[in-house]
Parts: C-alpha cells; structure tokens; sequence
C-alpha cells in the first residue's frame, strides 16, 4: 500500500480546515430518540468519506441485516453498549470497540440495551447519506410508501436488505 497521488499541489499550504463544536446541535431527530450529527457528509469532504455521530435513546432501535455494493461502513462505539451484527454473529460493543465492513459485507446494529448510547458511523467513501437518514425519519413519522416506492428508495440509497 502507498500513498496515493497528491490531491493538493500547492506548496505553501493552505488555511481550508473546518471546526464543529461538541454542543452543536444534531441535523436529524428521529422519532425513536437517536439524534444524528453530521460531522462530515461526502459534500464537504469532497467525496473522500460521511462521518456521522449517532446518539441512541434507551428506545430498542437500528437497521436489521443489509449491505451496500458502493461503500464500506465502520463503527467506533463511543458509549453505552451497542449490538453489532458482522454477518455471522451480534457481539456486544462497548466503548471503544470497533467494526470495519467493506463493500458487500452483511452488517446491522442496535441498541437493546435500555440506556443511550453513542457511536460514531464513517462511509467511504462519502455518499450522500443525508438523504437516505431523512428519508428513513420521514417513513417513522408516518410517510407510507408503496412496495415500489419503497425498493426504489432502498436501492437508490444502496441498501440492500436480507
């Protein structure tokens, strides 16, 4: 593995970071209390990745067993205990616990553990996953989709589910 071809050509460098402070507010509400936090969609980083905070209520939630033919997806639980499924078997996360899925690999999570928790969320690279997490909220506020609908919306998001 080597590193890849310069992005930046310049030599001098340049002032272009970006700062999010921890009080922010989160971009998404969901009806089942996880407050989603967009750190870094694949608009502003370029494509390069999508970092998502994914603040969990003590309500049971989470996708069932899915994969996508497009991006890879890893966890960083940073709280609490987060159920992840690697394709074989569910493994209880704690903090600091971490889990890579390439593309194509079955994954899901939940919280069942009755009290919040909190991971962090990286595709790679940065789809636009906005609209498939606003989509999702507006089906679990009541938003009815016919079968149609409903596999064109999935697979327009590159969710494939089990």
């Amino acid at each position: 593995m080597s590193y890849p071809e310069p992005r930046y050509t310049g030599d001098t460098g340049e002032v272009s970071a970006s700062f999010r402070p921890r009080d922010h507010p989160p971009e998404l509400n969901l009806p089942s209390g996880t407050a989603v936090h967009y750190l870094g969609t694949g608009a502003s980083t370029d494509g390069k990745f999508g970092l998502y905070r994914w603040d969990m209520g003590p309500n049971p939630g989470g996708p069932g067993p899915h994969f996508h033919k497009t991006i890879s997806e890893a966890f960083f639980v940073l709280s609490g205990t987060v159920r992840l499924y690697n394709g074989r078997a569910w493994t209880e996360a704690d903090a600091g616990d971490y889990l890579f899925v390439p593309e194509g690999g079955i994954h899901a999570f939940c919280n069942e553990s009755g009290v919040p928790a909190s991971m962090l969320i990286l595709f790679a690279p940065g789809a636009p996953r906005e609209g498939y997490f606003e989509g999702l909220a507006e089906i679990a506020r009541g938003k009815e989709l016919s079968e149609e609908e409903r596999a064109e919306f999935y697979l327009r998001h590159d969710n494939h589910w089990l």
